[in-house]
């Protein structure tokens, strides 16, 4: 099934806004980002990486940690955050900080899914703490992490289908 490509839009000087649909209900895709049997089967880094750390304490003021391993040279990269809202299957919103500071300081993410025939637009709001973060995210490679992540994404929701 075709689906929207990925978006990825700045608004004012700390935010980014991330947009992509998906051929699947929005239970799928809420599903796909909270239990971590889901979240190892598509955010799994680029090639030449592993998945080593997926936890999930879904409540508000759980927390969630990932850890990606380099396979070449056992690079560890890091982040976790804490959940501040869960509204299933509308909304997510959690802090969001990496081990390296690829940014200074630590974002909001706020994950929103509206759901039409069936098919669920995603919409991510990235909340940095300084235009100075905001310009490090884009300036960094993350774009294309971002899109591998979603189409595998995209391609995990609709097999749940």
């Amino acid at each position: 099934m075709n689906t929207g490509p990925l978006k990825i839009t700045p608004k004012g000087d700390r935010e980014l806004v991330i947009t992509r649909e998906f051929a699947a209900p929005r239970k799928l895709v809420f599903d796909a980002y909270t239990k971590p049997e889901l979240i190892r089967r598509w955010l799994t880094g680029l090639d030449g990486w592993t998945f080593d750390v997926c936890e999930v304490d879904l409540r508000v003021g759980g927390k969630y940690r990932w850890v990606w391993k380099r396979v070449s040279d056992g690079f560890l990269m890091g982040m976790g955050g804490v959940y501040r809202e869960i509204s299933p299957p509308v909304r997510l919103v959690a802090t969001e900080k990496f081990d390296q500071p690829w940014y200074p300081g630590e974002a909001i993410c706020t994950l929103d899914l509206a759901e039409k025939n069936g098919r669920t637009t995603l919409t991510q709001t990235m909340t940095y703490e300084s235009p100075e973060a905001l310009k490090a995210v884009l300036d960094s490679p993350m774009e294309s992490g971002l899109s591998a992540g979603m189409d595998r994404l995209d391609k995990l929701v609709q097999s749940l289908a």
